[in-house]
């Protein structure tokens, strides 16, 4: 599962022109989602999300997490996270997985960042064409992939 985090001022997503989630200062994440990913992939990452220390402390400096600063979250699917690139121009898209596995783990994922982070977890919608608005932070944009935790 990959994660593409970034520290925003606020953040909102769009469906046919009506907003379907937005949040202020928080992490807007993009998911993405392939057959081998598990729950315990997800609990790794919920971890490593709620305790990431990207927000600034009062020197200036990286110190502190989404739980110090009282952040809050806007989630939102984006299969094209588990693009192949490798041969041609037009990506493939055969790493990413389909509806019927990634649903409850997309799902199983807001969930846990909600309850374990006692956090606000805006969504999109899974599959829709969404239109997502934001104003990184920083810039600050981190990419995390459970496949990669060493």
């Amino acid at each position: 599962m990959r994660l593409v985090i970034q520290r925003v001022s606020e953040a909102a997503v769009s469906i046919e022109g009506v907003v379907h989630g937005a949040i202020n200062h928080g992490f807007m994440i993009l998911v993405g989602i392939e057959p081998a990913d598990t729950s315990e992939d997800i609990d790794w990452l919920v971890k490593k999300t709620l305790n990431l220390r990207i927000f600034n402390d009062e020197d200036g400096v990286m110190n502190k997490s989404i739980l110090d600063v009282k952040g809050e979250l806007l989630v939102i699917s984006q299969f094209t996270l588990q693009a192949r690139t490798k041969k041609g121009n037009r990506p493939s898209y055969i790493n990413a997985a389909g509806p019927d596995l990634a649903i409850p783990l997309y799902e199983e994922l807001i969930n846990k960042l909600a309850q374990e982070g006692n956090i606000r977890v805006a969504t999109g919608k899974f599959g829709a064409n969404m239109q997502v608005q934001l104003i990184n932070d920083g810039p600050v944009t981190i990419l995390i992939d459970s496949k990669n935790k060493e």
